[in-house]
């Protein structure tokens, strides 16, 4: 069987104090993206992982999806890489979540859609974004989940600088916890929820808070290109620009080449289910 882990962007990322748990209270727009890896899974005499030599988190779905159903934890998986990897579109996240569609769908009594999210939120926070896709507004730790109806729309620029080695996830948030950075967090997250209320047509998602975590040059670079709204995605180095029309995104793709790597993807309403 075989999946697409579609890339993420989020839209908007307001980052609160830490909880309890260690982790960050956040509200943030997730939207899935036309740029995917793939992910094959077939029956196994034992767990095995090919296609991605620093694979860990597919590895650690299977497993944890074994242990969650009983069973022993007996799948070949192969990935193949399209989507960057460490740069704030959720590849890992993605593959794992599609790792766990799949090997669930061959277990004996697949798991309940509850017991599923489960397993996936203990692997990592966008883990079970990807097992729904489309728009979400994902709270709490970024786990609690509700949809979200919002234009599909635009096309959208990806840009990945070349330059220094991106800090981990880690040490980004850490970075914003010593400068104070969740100090007016529930303001923050209430101008995003109204924001949300008012949006109709795509340019009306320029209205959106910027991200918390990082910001990034090429984003002003983006819309003085034309792009509607610009941001960078997660905790980066990826920037993002949306864009009404294709033409102007082809060029804007075209005149960043010298800063990066760059793609011209789409928004995508829900994912696509497994097939044989």
């Amino acid at each position: 069987m075989r999946a697409r882990a579609h890339a993420k962007l989020n839209l908007a990322l307001v980052v609160g104090p830490l909880r309890p748990d260690g982790k960050h209270e956040v509200a943030t727009v997730l939207q899935a993206l036309d740029l995917h890896d793939d992910v094959e899974l077939e029956p196994a005499s034992r767990l095995v992982v090919e296609g991605y030599a620093d694979d860990t988190l597919v590895r650690r779905a299977l497993e944890a999806l074994a242990q969650a159903a009983g069973v022993a934890p007996g799948w070949r998986a192969t990935i193949e890489k399209r989507i960057p990897v460490a740069s704030g579109l959720g590849g890992g996240s993605s593959d794992a979540a599609a790792a766990l569609q799949l090997a669930n769908a061959l277990l004996p009594s697949p798991l309940p859609a509850a017991k599923l999210h489960a397993v996936a939120a203990a692997i990592g926070a966008d883990v079970p974004f990807f097992l729904r896709g489309g728009p979400q507004l994902g709270t709490g730790d970024g786990t609690e989940l509700a949809p979200l109806l919002l234009p599909q729309d635009y096309e959208v620029v990806l840009c990945l600088p070349e330059g220094p080695t991106k800090a981990s996830t880690r040490a980004v948030y850490k970075q914003y916890d010593a400068r104070r950075g969740a100090v007016g967090f529930d303001e923050r997250r209430t101008a995003l929820l109204d924001a949300l209320g008012r949006v109709r047509h795509a340019g009306d998602l320029v209205s959106l808070p910027r991200n918390d975590l990082a910001a990034s040059e090429v984003a002003d670079d983006l819309v003085q290109r034309g792009a509607f709204r610009a941001d960078v995605t997660g905790a980066g180095p990826v920037v993002y620009g949306l864009f009404e029309r294709q033409a102007d995104a082809r060029r804007a793709k075209a005149a960043l080449r010298d800063l990066g790597r760059t793609w011209l993807t789409r928004p995508v309403a829900a994912p696509e289910r497994a097939t044989a």
